[in-house]
């Protein structure tokens, strides 16, 4: 009986520093190249942003942490979320709580990023799951609650963008979202220029089987507890965490 219980607790103790060990190494990326934040959609609350109450673009997370605070919400982590028109709006699909605001834009010949093909469509669904998929392979489903289209894809089924190049010397501050093994959405901004194939690579080799390019120069990230906390700027859709106030 001892000698059950004794291995019964050995094994236990096993499990729980394999279960800590894996979650650690999950939730922390080493690479002081970049701003990281990992989202598991079962314990965090991830939204799309891109209109206050009053029905006027947030355009910053300084507009989006004042609104949420007045309704009891702190902002943990928000990076912008896809390229915009002059307008503020959403350049191509924007779903937001079920409801699509902005149709998919399927143009493939056009000039900049955002039509760089394969580009691609970010999306969260009711049963916590976040997906990238290229746009060509969208299929819009009831359960999807948020989307948000961007350009180009950065790692598509494991592999680096096939446009990019090398050692190029198109750089640009840039931030994307890849989605990790465990199923898992990797966040990262750049901290100093960098160009396409650098910054693919850098999802691929975290194990990122797909990951899509939100946008460049006017890049935001807020994220306090890595004392990263920019609150300017003028875009369009936000991607932002919450939790209750205390």
């Amino acid at each position: 009986m001892k000698k059950h219980l004794k291995f019964s607790w050995l094994s236990t103790l096993i499990q729980i520093i394999c279960f800590w060990s894996c979650t650690s190494s999950a939730q922390e990326i080493q690479d002081k190249r970049f701003v990281t934040h990992i989202v598991n959609l079962e314990n965090q609350d991830l939204k799309f942003y891109l209109k206050a109450d009053n029905d006027s673009n947030f355009g910053n997370f300084k507009a989006l942490k004042k609104e949420l605070n007045n309704k009891n919400r702190e902002l943990v982590f928000a990076m912008n979320g896809g390229m915009y028109l002059k307008d503020g709006s959403p350049q191509g699909l924007f779903i937001e709580k079920g409801i699509t605001k902005k149709q998919i834009d399927t143009t493939k010949d056009a000039y900049g990023n955002f039509y760089l093909q394969p580009n691609g469509i970010f999306y969260l669904t009711k049963n916590n799951k976040g997906e990238i998929c290229k746009t060509t392979d969208f299929k819009y489903t009831p359960t999807i609650t948020y989307a948000t289209q961007s350009g180009p894809m950065l790692v598509i089924d494991g592999d680096i963008h096939p446009v990019f190049v090398k050692g190029s010397k198109n750089v640009h501050i840039r931030n994307g979202v890849g989605i990790l093994k465990n199923g898992a959405l990797l966040f990262a901004m750049s901290k100093d220029t960098i160009n396409l194939y650098d910054f693919a690579e850098f999802f691929k080799n975290n194990g990122c089987e797909n990951a899509l390019y939100l946008d460049g120069f006017v890049s935001r990230t807020y994220l306090p507890k890595k004392r990263w906390e920019q609150l300017d700027g003028d875009f369009g859709v936000i991607i932002g965490e919450t939790r209750p106030m205390d």
